[in-house]
């Protein structure tokens, strides 16, 4: 058996569900933004993920998952008001580089739980601090950065495409 409650599945399935809209709206529009369905979807999802995941104390108390997960809303907070105030090219950077940023927090505890869990009775990693999962993580944070530098540079370059016309 996994050793997952019930709500501990619900809040992996909306997690689930999230990052397949999050990736499905980079691939589509190299961006994750409210104004697309597939981008609002993920947001939601995302925030309801983060919510639903303050109330998982599967190791104990308050710890670092909380944070991230109070972390991830924060960010999402920022980004969704960056974008409602839009008109400039900072706040499409700041809406734009932050739910991208929330992509890759989902990566963290996706990791970690499945890692730490499957194989069943042989899992993958040992725990959170299991050096190869770090060092996935660390790959993961790569991949953002590279992702979050083409965004930027698109960004740019769309903003100044608006400015000559």
């Amino acid at each position: 058996m996994l050793n997952i409650s019930s709500f501990g599945m619900f809040h992996t399935a909306i997690a689930l569900v999230a990052v397949f809209f999050g990736i499905r709206s980079l691939v589509r529009y190299g961006e994750i933004r409210m104004r697309t369905r597939s981008g609002a979807l993920y947001v939601w999802l995302t925030a309801a993920t983060a919510f639903t995941g303050l109330f998982i104390f599967r190791h104990g108390g308050f710890g670092a998952p909380h944070v991230l997960a109070i972390l991830t809303l924060v960010v999402l907070a920022v980004a969704a008001s960056a974008e409602r105030l839009g008109g400039s090219s900072f706040a499409r950077y700041v809406a734009v580089l932050g739910n991208s940023l929330t992509l890759f927090f989902h990566l963290i505890p996706g990791l970690t739980e499945t890692g730490t869990r499957i194989p069943i009775g042989d899992p993958a990693f040992s725990g959170p601090e299991d050096p190869v999962l770090k060092a996935i993580v660390g790959v993961g944070f790569l991949v953002y950065l590279v992702g979050a530098a083409w965004q930027a540079m698109r960004i740019r370059r769309e903003s100044r495409i608006a400015a000559v016309t």
